[in-house]
């Protein structure tokens, strides 16, 4: 599992060596593998806007991560069939060169390769705009995600309940699709044709016993018809004023009378809607596929970009700069899973001014926002997210 750290600092020269000296130091111990994540100058605004923008990105950032790992879960339902591709299907769009932005790469891949996307937020809008641009994308996202899983959703425990009602025992599950015309006796006005569960070692009772269980029960009239682990459903034929008094002795000899209306008009009605939901469910998924890949990979790629907002925004905070020059925005991505400890050693040993590290995950929460002073430098413990 890959850990993700975003390390920021003032791009003079005594930083920048002392960023080298962090890549040596944890090359050696194989603690990261460390890459640069560029961002574009914006215009900064005032203080005041910062501090606001700051609170927002905040709140902004945690919607992404809760948007993003709903998406991710509609895909697993989605694909319950085809659960060991949907690695596949969790995937972002372009990123690594301009004339490859058609393309799908994986999540990694694009973070490690994170390129400011300036024709969906110019940078040289001011920051608010840029924030509010991502949250209105955002947040349409999550409208339509409600509305077309919604609908996905309803048809899918439709489809359940009904095919639930095939299931079970022959006590509890339907007969509709078990039964046929031929097994009763339809349109009499004297006779009718019960349907009755016999257990497996009671057949030969049954069969013996039927015809004597009432009076005018026809005889040779019993055939079985369906059949299941615990018993068989059995159909017998008899004048309707004995009905209840066969039941009755039915069921002193543990034969069980399952109580069935053969209605030729309700039984097509009801293989007709599990077509019909069948054929929908069908119809919904790929579509509702291809949206989720589609708009998992654009709120992906708006939460990086919300994380870079957040290291900029904070790190001019914390450094007290107030023109976007004065910062240079460098990225430390840790994806050994073990490095945490060693990454912070090698911190303390090279610090790095003005040091934010954050990644909010899609597994973890932020833990803590409260610094720790370490040799005079300002040093927030690590938020470790991972992809």
């Amino acid at each position: 599992m890959s850990e993700f750290w975003l390390i920021s600092a003032p791009g003079d020269k005594e930083n920048l060596q002392a960023l080298e000296r962090m890549n040596t130091v944890t090359s050696k111990s194989n603690l990261s593998y460390n890459t640069k994540f560029s961002i574009p100058d914006f215009k900064v605004g005032t203080l005041d806007s910062l501090v606001g923008l700051s609170d927002e990105l905040g709140k902004l950032d945690t919607f992404a991560e809760s948007l993003i790992k709903r998406m991710a879960q509609s895909v697993v339902e989605v694909m319950e069939d085809s659960k060991g591709k949907v690695p596949e299907n969790l995937l972002a769009n372009g990123g690594l060169k301009e004339k490859l932005k058609c393309l799908k790469i994986d999540l990694t891949s694009f973070v490690t390769h994170f390129e400011w996307d300036m024709a969906k937020y110019p940078a040289k809008q001011p920051l608010v705009s840029v924030v509010d641009t991502l949250a209105k994308q955002l947040a349409q996202i999550e409208t339509d995600l409600k509305s077309r899983t919604a609908a996905y959703n309803t048809l899918k425990t439709n489809l359940e309940n009904l095919e639930k009602k095939s299931m079970g025992n022959l006590f509890t599950r339907t007969l509709s699709d078990i039964v046929s015309k031929e097994d009763f006796v339809l349109d009499s006005e004297y006779l009718v044709t019960l349907l009755v569960i016999v257990p497996k070692p009671s057949y030969a009772q049954w069969q013996k016993t039927y015809e004597s269980l009432s009076d005018m029960v026809v005889p040779r009239s019993t055939k079985l018809i369906a059949e299941d682990n615990e018993g068989g459903l059995f159909t017998v034929t008899l004048f309707r004023k004995v009905i209840d008094d066969f039941k009755t002795k039915a069921k002193e000899n543990k034969f069980t009378v399952r109580e069935f209306y053969y209605d030729e008009k309700e039984i097509k009605r009801e293989r007709e809607e599990l077509s019909r939901l069948l054929s929908d469910k069908k119809q919904q998924y790929g579509p509702l596929l291809r949206w989720l890949k589609v708009n998992f990979s654009e709120a992906f790629i708006a939460w990086i970009h919300i994380k870079a907002l957040r290291v900029f925004v904070e790190s001019v905070l914390r450094g007290h700069v107030t023109t976007p020059g004065d910062i240079f925005m460098i990225t430390t991505v840790c994806v050994c899973g073990q490095c945490a400890t060693g990454i912070q050693r090698t911190g303390t040993k090279h610090p790095v001014t003005h040091r934010t590290n954050f990644w909010p995950t899609m597994s973890q929460a932020p833990t803590s926002r409260n610094p720790d002073v370490r040799r005079g430098v300002t040093f927030r413990k690590p938020i470790i997210h991972t992809l």
